[in-house]
């Protein structure tokens, strides 16, 4: 019964190390791991130009959000999660996002919690978001989520208080309902925020404690940068790009090669036109 859980199977051979060192981070905060990139903008620039001229409209965030989500499906070790000291394989790929109904001070923010199967094309990918992003930025709209949040808003401190401790004994215990798992935007596979929007760099956001988040991206403002290319700097337009992600779920060497996967998407996202083909996932987890 206890280490059973609706949205994650427990990695039945995970190395030895990895089995060890969530003993001594036993938290997201204590392992949390930091990266940042500035990313031309000239791939994606071009395909948004090239997608214009056939009257579709592509921005940065489809092509960037599309491309966490293909390289989670193609890296699944990113979907890893840990709870209680022991490492659990999500079962779905899941992207939580952070948007403003309006851009001002007073503007309420709400998330926006997506399901995605990997296999996506990235124009299936943007049509999902936009019409997510359109609905939920109607102030007459209120999402499940949201709903959920609010209702714990009204509830008096010393009651939240109560209910928070006893949803997070039960999420450690995978004892937490599926359909509250899935109203959560803490449980998630990532989170993408845009604060490009505010005008300001990428930030570091921290990775959630409560709730099974390991990936936080951020993307900021674009701005001028020197790239390095054939031994030469090179000015380039560039989107600043930010990452926190907990290191108990895979080594640096993955993180490393999963990154890269990342960036190729993203300055080449014409590889995402097509309907990714995954095979069966074998990796040692107990059902």
């Amino acid at each position: 019964m206890f280490g059973r859980r609706a949205d994650g199977r427990k990695v039945k051979k995970a190395p030895l190390l990895y089995r060890v060192v969530p003993h001594i981070m036993e938290t997201r905060n204590d392992s949390e791991v930091y990266f940042a990139q500035d990313l031309p903008l000239k791939g994606m620039d071009d395909y948004i130009n090239k997608k214009a001229e056939e009257g579709i409209k592509i921005s940065y965030m489809h092509i960037i959000y599309a491309a966490i989500i293909r390289t989670i499906a193609l890296k699944p070790e990113l979907n890893r999660f840990i709870v209680n000291c022991i490492p659990y394989q999500r079962k779905d790929i899941w992207l939580s996002l952070m948007i403003k109904k309006s851009l001002s001070e007073d503007g309420e923010e709400t998330l926006v919690k997506l399901k995605f199967d990997g296999t996506e094309t990235l124009l299936e990918i943007k049509e999902k978001l936009e019409n997510a992003v359109a609905e939920n930025k109607d102030e007459a709209n209120e999402n499940s989520t949201a709903s959920f949040v609010k209702k714990l808003e009204k509830t008096p401190n010393i009651i939240l208080k109560i209910i928070i401790k006893f949803l997070k004994f039960l999420d450690r215990y995978g004892l937490l309902p599926k359909s509250i798992i899935e109203l959560s935007p803490f449980h998630t596979s990532a989170f993408l925020t845009n604060v490009g929007s505010l005008g300001i760099d990428a930030i570091f956001h921290h990775i959630y404690n409560f709730g099974t988040t390991s990936l936080f991206f951020a993307m900021g403002k674009k701005k001028k940068d020197y790239i390095p290319e054939d031994d030469e700097l090179i000015e380039e337009k560039c989107l600043s790009f930010a990452f926190v992600g907990d290191e108990r779920i895979c080594d640096g060497y993955y993180f490393a090669s999963s990154f890269k996967q990342l960036i190729k998407f993203i300055k080449k996202p014409e590889l995402m036109e097509e309907k990714l083909i995954l095979e069966d996932n074998k990796e040692e987890v107990q059902a």
